[in-house]
């Protein structure tokens, strides 16, 4: 095909990134972590590309949406919410994700990318659960993981604030984030925010 430049992000397959090096084609590598880090990496790509401006007309924007959101949720309460990106084992959301639910005003209760038990989950009491499963685009089954973990007497499980959000909303590091950053604001608190696209909640209170 002799890309003229070859773009991958954590996880690397190493082999087909050895045979990439090999065969003298340039080759950008993220692994980033934090939005700054999701920032920094769009400006590289645009630079690569010979568009410096119109990247930074993207991370303008992502700046731009999420500091509204943020003025918005000021004088909101602040709940608690858990955020996985698997299920089985347990795994937190990352870093960029508990930025976005703190830009929402929610508190992001574990450590981000870590593997969590169900039982440690529920001893913090979540009043929102928040599941985007990485490939699972919207179809994490709610209701089968939470009576799997016991949760029925998890906060976010009583008053029915267990949502699925896509996939893609939430675990690729570009400027879809803000996707997902409405749909946790809408999660977080309904009342001052519209319904988005791609978030779906629990069918009914267990």
């Amino acid at each position: 095909m002799r890309p003229d430049l070859v773009l991958a992000s954590v996880p690397y397959q190493l082999e087909a990134v050895a045979e990439i090096l090999k065969a003298g084609v340039r080759f950008l590598g993220m692994a980033p972590r934090t939005l700054a880090d999701i920032y920094t990496d769009i400006a590289a790509i645009a630079g690569m590309m010979g568009a410096r401006e119109r990247g930074q007309t993207v991370i303008d924007a992502m700046l731009n949406c999420i500091a509204e959101i943020r003025d918005a949720v000021q004088t909101a309460s602040r709940p608690k919410v858990f955020c996985e990106e698997w299920g089985k084992p347990i795994i937190a959301s990352q870093p960029w994700v508990a930025e976005l639910v703190e830009a929402a005003g929610g508190e992001f209760i574990v450590q981000p990318g870590q593997k969590v038990t169900a039982e440690e989950v529920a001893a913090t009491k979540p009043a929102v659960v928040l599941a985007a499963w990485c490939g699972a685009g919207d179809r994490v089954p709610l209701e089968k993981i939470v009576e799997q973990r016991n949760w029925a007497d998890v906060p976010a499980v009583r008053a029915a604030r267990v949502f699925c959000i896509n996939d893609e909303l939430l675990n690729t590091p570009a400027s879809s984030l803000i996707g997902g950053l409405r749909a946790i604001a809408w999660a977080l608190h309904p009342e001052l925010f519209p319904r988005p696209h791609g978030v779906r909640q629990i069918g009914a209170v267990i």
